[in-house]
């Protein structure tokens, strides 16, 4: 299969920058209007705490929160609706609920916010299948993805109190399991057809010579 052509498209800036100015314009609300919409998170094994798997990713605690969400937000989404356009809206809606969702399974009793789950679906689906497409282009980006952001990982563990690390590793996972089930979407590694030359008529499909085609070449081209 050959490599899908990618275009640049004003969704690439537009929406990053849209989702970037959501949870800006949310977090000036509450600061503006003194509110605090923490109680809209993800709150585990709780049914009313599921309406956290839809608000959650635009809820914020205090600045250096939605500091380090949103560039590496925008830059990732980005990449994403680049090279994956036709299906980026899949990903990161139904793979920020599911990411959501398990987090509401898995995570320890108390309210979890923030867009880092998205941030991590998005880390790990455009480094796992930038890997399994073997598409230079795809590795390039993420190896540029490990550059940037790949300490990251390390926050899928609990290794720092007051951090959702259980949403960082359910958008780690989500990631992952969109990697492979979309591994034939976006680029692909393209693969070379090499035209036949005449010499190459001169031999049949076992490699064996052909020597009335030799003459029938010369007759063709006088």
């Amino acid at each position: 299969m050959k490599t899908n052509a990618i275009q640049f498209s004003n969704k690439v800036i537009f929406y990053p920058l849209l989702f970037v100015f959501l949870i800006w314009f949310i977090y000036w609300v509450e600061i503006r209007f003194d509110l605090n919409f923490t109680k809209f998170g993800i709150y585990p094994k709780n049914l009313a705490g599921l309406k956290g798997v839809i608000f959650s990713p635009f809820i914020h605690s205090d600045t250096n929160h939605l500091f380090n969400n949103s560039i590496p937000l925008a830059v990732l989404l980005s990449a994403l609706i680049y090279f994956y356009n036709k299906v980026f809206v899949k990903i990161l809606v139904y793979g920020g609920l599911l990411s959501g969702i398990l987090t509401w399974i898995i995570a320890r009793d108390a309210y979890h916010i923030g867009a880092s789950g998205i941030v991590y679906l998005l880390f790990s689906f455009i480094f796992f299948s930038g890997v399994i497409k073997k598409q230079y282009q795809l590795v390039a980006v993420s190896l540029i993805v490990i550059f940037l952001y790949g300490s990251m990982v390390w926050y899928i563990l609990p290794i720092k109190e007051g951090m959702s690390w259980e949403g960082h590793l359910s958008g780690f996972l989500v990631g992952l399991l969109y990697a492979i089930l979309y591994r034939k979407k976006g680029w692909i590694k393209e693969e070379f057809e090499f035209e036949q030359t005449e010499f190459d008529l001169l031999f049949d499909e076992n490699g064996n010579f052909i020597p009335n085609k030799e003459n029938e070449i010369d007759e063709e081209g006088k």
